[in-house]
C-alpha cells in the first residue's frame, strides 16, 4: 500500500449494533466466543402458513428510549418524538448509530457539524399491513369484497398522512444527521445485502477526498417481517430441519438455505489525523474497498464472479497480496447454491489456506444491515486477538474448498467483509489493525 499523509487515512473510532446475538459489543463478543447462536423459534411473526418456524429475531430491541443508550436530555427529547415516525428498521438503524457515536466519545465540543455526516445503508422498506386496515375495511362491501372506487374519498382518508416517512430508505441518515446535528456530507444507499460495505467505502472515500472529518456509516435491514417474509420464501432458500440453532450452516456440507434475521450496525470513521487530534481509540483503519456488478443478458446473477472482482479490486487497492490477509469474513449465506458460487471465488483469489468466518452462522440474514455487524464481529476478534469459529460446520462440502475459521485462533492483522445481493451486486471492505 502506497504511504499516506494522516489526512488521507481514514480509521474506525466507534461500533454499535443491534444483532439476535446482542446489542453491546460486549455481548456480541460474548455470544462469538461462547458459540452462541441467535437463531431461535419465530416469535414476532405466525409461522403456520410459512416454509419455515426459526428466524433470528433482535429480541433485546423494543425500540424504547433505553435502547438508544446514552442520551443528553435533547437528543433523547427528539428521538423519543421522533420514534412515531420510525419502523422497527428505522428504529434499529438510528440506535445503531447512536451507539456508535458513543462508543466514539464523537461528542458535539468534538466534532465541527459541518464536516460530520452520515452515510447509510438499507433494504427497500416495506410497509405494515397494519398501516391500510382501517382504510381497507372503509371499501369493503356487504360481501367483504374491496371496492377499489371507493378508495379515494372513503379509504386513503383512514391513511396516516404521515405514514410514508416511516418506510424510506433516506430516513435513517436523516434522523441520525438530524438528532446529532451532523450536517456534513449525507447520502442512502438501496442495495440489499451489499448496502453496508458499499456505505463504508463511500464514507471512506468521502473523507479521504477530504469532504470529511468523520462520517457516521451503517445499515439497516430485516428479513422478518410480514410481507418482506413472505418474498424472501417465495424467491429464496430458506434453512429446514427443528434444530434452529443448528438451521444456519454455511458451507457445511447439510446446510439447507438461510436463516431470516434482522438487525443493524454502524462505524464511525474518521480521518486519522482528526481522531489522532482529540484522543480517540483507533479500532482499526479502512484500507481498501471495492464494488461489482455481475450479470448475464438474460437476467441471470453472476454472484460467484461478482464477488471474486471484488475480492481482488480491494486487495489492490489496499496494496495487499491474499496471503497477507488474516481471515476473510464471507457472505456465507448458508444455501447450497450461493456457498459454492463464494468458496470457488475465494478459492480462485485467495487459495485454500485463509480461514473464513460467516457471521450468519450466528445470526441469519441481517439483509443490508448484515455486512457492517459482520465487520465489527471480524473487528472485536483484532481486539481481543483470538478468532470466532464458523458455527455448524461439521461436514465439509468437496464442492466448498475453504479453510473454516476455528475457535480461538489468530485473526491476524487484517481481514476483508464482502457481502452479495441475489441480483449480483458485491462489495468488500478491507480493514487493517492499526499499527501508527
Amino acid at each position: 500500500m502506497s504511504q499516506l499523509d494522516n489526512s488521507e487515512r481514514v480509521v474506525i473510532t466507534g461500533m454499535g449494533l443491534v444483532s439476535p446475538i446482542g446489542n453491546t459489543l460486549q455481548d456480541v463478543w460474548e455470544s462469538l466466543s461462547e458459540q452462541r447462536s441467535g437463531v431461535e423459534r419465530i416469535q414476532s411473526l405466525p409461522a403456520e402458513g410459512l416454509p419455515t418456524s426459526i428466524a433470528a429475531e433482535a429480541r433485546g430491541f423494543a425500540g424504547d428510549m433505553d435502547d438508544f443508550g446514552e442520551l443528553d436530555k435533547e437528543t433523547k427529547r427528539a428521538i423519543k418524538k421522533g420514534t412515531k415516525m420510525m419502523c422497527r428498521e428505522i428504529a434499529m438503524g438510528v440506535a445503531a448509530a447512536q451507539h456508535a457515536l458513543l462508543s466514539a466519545s464523537l461528542t458535539p465540543e468534538k466534532r465541527d457539524p459541518q464536516r460530520t455526516g452520515v452515510v447509510y445503508g438499507s433494504d427497500y422498506i416495506m410497509t405494515l399491513p397494519q398501516e391500510f386496515a382501517d382504510g381497507v375495511r372503509k371499501c369493503l362491501d356487504e360481501n367483504q369484497e374491496f371496492q377499489y372506487d371507493r378508495w379515494a374519498e372513503e379509504g386513503l382518508p383512514k391513511v396516516d398522512p404521515l405514514w410514508l416517512l416511516k418506510y424510506l430508505p433516506n430516513m435513517p441518515a436523516s434522523h441520525i444527521a438530524i438528532y446529532n446535528d451532523l450536517r456534513g456530507p449525507n447520502n442512502s444507499i438501496t442495495l440489499r445485502e451489499s448496502g453496508s460495505n458499499l456505505a463504508i467505502g463511500e464514507a471512506y472515500c468521502t473523507i479521504a477526498r477530504g469532504s470529511a472529518d468523520a462520517i457516521v456509516a451503517g445499515a439497516t435491514g430485516t428479513r422478518v417481517h410480514p410481507f418482506r417474509t413472505v418474498h424472501v420464501a417465495l424467491q429464496e432458500e430458506l434453512a429446514t430441519g427443528e434444530d434452529a440453532h443448528a438451521a444456519s450452516r454455511p458451507f457445511d456440507l447439510n446446510r439447507t438455505g438461510m436463516v431470516l434475521g434482522e438487525g443493524a450496525g454502524a462505524v464511525v470513521l474518521e480521518r486519522l489525523d482528526h481522531a489522532l487530534a482529540r484522543g480517540a481509540e483507533i479500532l482499526g483503519e479502512i484500507v481498501g474497498h471495492a464494488s461489482s456488478t455481475v450479470m448475464l443478458p438474460t437476467g441471470e446473477a453472476q454472484c460467484g464472479r461478482a464477488l471474486a472482482n471484488v475480492l481482488r479490486q480491494s486487495l489492490q487497492n489496499a496494496g495487499l497480496m491474499a496471503g497477507q490477509l488474516g481471515h476473510i469474513h464471507a457472505h456465507g449465506l448458508s444455501t447450497r447454491q450461493g456457498d459454492v458460487e463464494e468458496a470457488q471465488a475465494i478459492a480462485d483469489v485467495a487459495g485454500s489456506g485463509v480461514p473464513v468466518a460467516a457471521g450468519k452462522s450466528y445470526f441469519g440474514n441481517l439483509g443490508a444491515g448484515g455486512g457492517v455487524v459482520e465487520l465489527i464481529c471480524s473487528v472485536l476478534a483484532m481486539k481481543h486477538n483470538r478468532m470466532f469459529p464458523l458455527l455448524n460446520y461439521t461436514t465439509r462440502d468437496p464442492a466448498c474448498p475453504i479453510r473454516a475459521a476455528e475457535a480461538d485462533e489468530d485473526p491476524g492483522d487484517c481481514f476483508v467483509n464482502i457481502n452479495v445481493t441475489p441480483q449480483g451486486q458485491a462489495a468488500a471492505v478491507v480493514v487493517k489493525r492499526y499499527d501508527g
